[in-house]
């Protein structure tokens, strides 16, 4: 039981598809409530239904910013965030500007985080860095720039562009930031023997909609 509190613990209950309905993030935060999640994952409209459902109960509810392509112009990740801080977002989960890492514009990159982290009020910031669509130079690059932008996390994925969170990444990503950033783990995580694989490699936080199939085979293996 206490292993299993310990992964729930690490886990953001995760649902993002387009198709989503009100019904569904209703069962999303009934779900993280009895499973003792850390929080749920929404899209940004769904902020406020989340907060409602999750009322009473120490289940945080994260909102993605950006989502998922982070081509959107800096002032609309800005205003999406304060938005959903407003309407109770404990955290905000954006995605990096790729296109403008893949260019060198480093300092654009920088900027346009530093814009989110400002509009987040002190919330915690989660910096998507898609690591997928990216060389081992621009994970790092990536990482360096969420680290002099004041973000809290880099995270490895929105699962919306092939691959997912990777043990290599893992480790390359903890390696650039040390213990001034933490590392989110998202994209394809889908057993328990992979969520502790990521949490030993360096990742403190999992994202991910299979959270109760991760704790059910936790519990099945007895633990570890």
């Amino acid at each position: 039981m206490k292993d299993s509190l310990k992964l729930a613990q690490a886990i953001d209950h995760t649902l993002l598809k387009p198709d989503s309905t009100e019904a569904q993030i209703q069962q999303l935060c009934k779900e993280a409530v009895e499973n003792k999640f850390f929080g749920v994952c929404v899209n940004s409209r769904f902020v406020p239904s989340a907060k409602k459902y999750l009322t009473g109960s120490n289940v945080k509810v994260v909102s993605v910013i950006g989502f998922p392509l982070g081509a959107m112009s800096t002032e609309s990740k800005a205003f999406e965030t304060n938005w959903c801080v407003q309407n109770g977002a404990d955290e905000i989960d954006m995605v990096i500007a790729i296109g403008e890492l893949k260019e060198k514009k480093d300092q654009k990159v920088i900027e346009d985080i530093q814009a989110v982290v400002r509009a987040a009020s002190g919330k915690k910031v989660k910096v998507i860095i898609e690591t997928s669509l990216l060389n081992e130079e621009e994970k790092i690059r990536a990482c360096e720039c969420s680290l002099k932008a004041g973000a809290h996390f880099v995270k490895t994925s929105t699962g919306f562009s092939g691959g997912g969170a990777t043990l290599d990444d893992i480790k390359l990503m903890k390696k650039v930031v040390g213990s001034k950033l933490e590392v989110k783990a998202s994209g394809g995580i889908k057993n328990s023997e992979q969520a502790l694989a990521l949490l030993e490699a360096g990742a403190t936080r999992l994202g991910t909609s299979s959270g109760i199939a991760l704790i059910q085979g936790l519990s099945s293996s007895g633990g570890y």
